[in-house]
């Protein structure tokens, strides 16, 4: 939390700022607050992300080899119920125009205890297989109701949505196709978190593509850093 409020105060303890952020000291105090790649401007969040067990979490759960963080995010929800709050409808992949349809997912971390009530992160169920990226989601779209009529739900399927309560140091995992969201923070504490996205050794950028910052200085462990290696690797 020290790292987190300490960046969020354009405090930089590695002397980097981060590679973008859409929220500064004066702005206002009720929109969702995100940085993007804190971890490369303090040294605590660093520790954090690079805990032994994020990355074999990861490794278990994908079968992988070989995990890496190549991005990350810094996100505060304040505390007083106003839709500004919210996240809207996205499936992650819409914004990772870079990757091939290889195996990158995203590590979500609570610093806080994360209730329905605080705006829990809301996953909809199974929509990870209604194949692939689907128009209409906005991370920004404050307004819930008028994405879902934007957003078609393939024949057959069912917009089922399941919250993602948390306690804090919780980590939740979710696929790069995975509609999700969160409303307002009704809670008296803000929301606090981390998104980490993550690869496996089955993906590769697309040639040709501008790419984000980081996602070119994957040999660069300071920015990219490895947080599991299989033995057999």
């Amino acid at each position: 939390v020290i790292g987190m409020d300490a960046v969020m105060n354009c405090e930089y303890e590695t002397g980097i700022p981060p590679v973008g952020r859409k929220w500064n000291p004066g702005d206002d105090e009720r929109v969702i607050r995100k940085i993007d790649q804190p971890h490369i401007c303090d040294s605590t969040i660093m520790e954090l992300f690079t805990y032994p067990a994020i990355g074999q979490w990861a490794a278990h759960l994908t079968r992988a080899k070989m995990i890496q963080l190549w991005a990350s995010q810094l996100l505060y929800k304040p505390s007083g119920g106003d839709v500004s709050g919210n996240v809207g409808w996205h499936q992650d992949k819409q914004y990772w125009t870079y990757w091939q349809e290889g195996e990158v997912f995203t590590a979500w971390i609570a610093l806080s205890d994360v209730t329905e009530a605080s705006g829990a992160m809301r996953f909809v169920r199974g929509s990870h297989s209604w194949g692939g990226v689907i128009e209409g989601g906005d991370f920004y779209g404050s307004d819930h109701q008028a994405q879902r009529e934007t957003i078609t739900v393939p024949s057959g399927k069912v917009w089922e949505e399941v919250p993602a309560v948390l306690p804090p140091g919780g980590v939740s995992f979710h696929h790069r196709h995975t509609f999700h969201g969160s409303g307002p923070n009704q809670a008296s504490w803000p929301r606090r978190s981390f998104a980490l996205h993550l690869r496996t050794e089955n993906t590769a950028s697309i040639p040709g593509i501008e790419k984000d910052v980081c996602t070119m200085k994957l040999d660069e462990p300071g920015v990219c850093p490895i947080l599991y290696q299989s033995v057999d690797s």
